[in-house]
């Protein structure tokens, strides 16, 4: 089994014991204290936002014929759709889970 290089486990220094990548692969600080999960969810679509973004120029240049390698406008179009995909899921289940809670008797 490959070591997934985006998800680094910290020692006991104080530090948080896990902390994850980015959805682009570019590393993340860790959180911190004061941090809030609406802030990071925050960041998060507005990395994915910077992505698609980057992909539709990729592909826009590649249409005009003005991109210098069209490998790296596949590359990034097709890492703008794993992205899409992987927050479609993220939001499917935090919408499954919302709806297991509401529906537990109490």
């Amino acid at each position: 089994m490959p070591i997934d290089p985006s998800m680094a486990i910290k020692g006991i220094s104080g530090g948080p014991e896990w902390s994850i990548g980015s959805v682009d692969g570019t590393a993340t600080a860790a959180p911190t204290q004061g941090s809030s999960f609406g802030s990071m969810l925050g960041n998060q679509i507005s990395a994915l936002e910077q992505g698609q973004n980057q992909a539709a120029d990729a592909s826009r240049a590649l249409a005009d014929g003005t991109a210098t390698d069209p490998a790296q406008a596949v590359i990034a179009v097709e890492r703008a759709q794993l992205s899409m995909q992987l927050a479609s899921q993220m939001r499917t289940k935090g919408v499954e889970a919302l709806q297991d809670i509401f529906h537990t008797q109490v």
